[in-house]
C-alpha cells in the first residue's frame, strides 16, 4: 500500500537572504530560497523518515537504513551532521515517529520488522535506551509518538495481529497498552497529539470501511468517530492531525476515490470538510502544521504523474 522512494537521505530548508537569483519573496519584502542538501548518502538511506526542530531551531530525524536494516538518527550540530546508528538488532527502522523532550534529547517509536514488534528508543544524555514496547503478535507499523509535560512517551500503533487500534503511554512505572478501535480492520496510518491536558487525540484509516476515524481520550472514555466517508476506495489515507489553540482537531488526508489532498477541522459543533488539491492524483504522506493563527500548512506528494512535493497553506 504505502510506497517510500529515495537511495539518500535529503534535507529542505528555508532561509532568509539577499536577492540571489530565484529566489521568492515572501510577502513582506523578504528573499527566501530553498536550500536543500544531502544528509546520508552511505547505502540506501532516508525511508520512514521523521523531523522535529529543537529549541534552536536545528533539526533532528529519524530514519531507516534499508541497506543494512537499521534505525540511524542525525542531527544538526550547528556546523555539520552528526549521524549514528540507533538499533542494527534485526531488520528495525521502520514507521519511525521522532519527538524531543525538554533537554532536546531525541525519543524515536519504530517498528522491528524482525520481531513484528513495536520499539522505543530514548537517549537520556549518555547513551541509547532502547526497549521493546509490545511484543505480542505483529504490532507498531504506523506508529505515531508524541511526549507529555513530564517527557514521557505516548504512541499510537497499529495491530495487525488482531487488526485494532492501540495506543501506548509510560506512566513512570510500566507501558499501559488499551485497545482504542476494534471496529473491523482500523488503526492504518495513526497520527497522534496531545491536547493541553495531555489527552490523546488519534486520527487514522479503517481499512475496513475506506472512511477516515477519530479517536479522543476525554479523561474518562475514547470518544470515537467517523470524520469523512462514502467512498468506494481510500478515503482518510495519509492522515496527519494537529490541534488548534481550543484542542480542537485539524487533520489532512488522502481521498483516493476522488483523487484530492483533503482537509477537516472541527469547528465546535461539526466537521468542515473540503478538498484542497485536486490537480492530478495528489495527496500522499501529507504532514500538517498549524501556524500560530491557526492556520493550517501541509506537506504532501504530488503522485504519480509529478513526482513533486508539494505545499499548502491557508492565509
Amino acid at each position: 500500500m504505502k510506497r517510500y522512494i529515495g537511495l539518500a537521505l535529503l534535507v529542505i530548508l528555508a532561509f532568509t537572504i539577499g536577492c540571489d537569483p530565484g529566489t521568492e519573496s515572501d510577502g513582506d519584502g523578504d528573499e527566501r530560497t530553498w536550500h536543500i542538501e544531502t544528509v546520508d548518502s552511505e547505502g540506501e538511506v532516508g525511508w520512514h523518515t521523521s523531523l522535529a526542530l529543537d529549541s534552536s531551531g536545528n533539526p533532528h530525524i529519524s530514519y531507516r537504513d534499508s541497506t543494512n536494516e537499521n534505525l540511524k538518527y542525525t542531527r544538526w550540530d550547528g556546523s555539520s551532521w552528526r549521524t549514528e546508528t540507533v538499533d542494527s538488532e534485526g531488520d528495525v527502522g521502520r514507521f519511525t515517529s521522532l519527538a524531543l523532550d525538554f533537554s532536546d534529547f531525541p525519543h524515536i517509536s519504530y517498528y522491528d520488522s524482525e520481531d513484528d514488534d513495536l520499539k522505543y528508543a530514548n537517549w537520556d544524555g549518555s547513551d541509547w535506551q532502547i526497549e521493546t514496547v509490545v511484543s505480542e503478535g505483529d504490532v507498531g507499523q504506523w506508529a505515531s509518538l508524541a511526549l507529555d509535560s513530564s517527557d514521557f512517551p505516548h504512541i499510537s500503533y497499529y495491530d495487525s495481529e488482531d487488526d485494532d487500534l492501540k495506543y501506548a503511554n509510560w506512566d513512570g512505572v510500566s507501558w499501559r497498552i488499551e485497545t482504542v478501535d476494534s471496529d473491523g480492520d482500523v488503526g492504518w496510518v495513526t497520527s497522534l497529539a496531545l491536547d493541553s491536558a495531555y489527552n490523546p487525540h488519534i486520527s487514522y484509516y479503517d481499512n475496513s470501511n475506506d472512511d477516515l476515524k477519530y479517536a479522543r481520550w476525554d479523561g474518562s472514555s475514547w470518544r470515537i468517530e467517523i470524520v469523512d466517508s462514502g467512498g468506494n476506495d481510500e478515503l482518510g489515507y495519509g492522515t496527519s492531525i494537529a490541534l488548534d489553540n481550543s484542542d480542537y482537531p485539524h487533520i489532512s488526508y488522502f481521498d483516493m476515490d476522488d483523487p484530492a489532498l483533503k482537509y477537516a477541522r472541527w469547528d465546535g459543533s461539526g466537521w468542515r470538510i473540503e478538498s484542497v488539491d485536486s490537480d492530478s492524483f495528489v495527496g500522499w504522506y501529507t504532514s500538517l502544521a498549524l501556524d500560530s493563527s491557526d492556520n493550517p500548512h501541509i506537506s504532501y506528494f504530488d503522485d504519480p504523474y509529478n513526482n513533486n512535493l508539494k505545499y499548502a497553506y491557508l492565509e
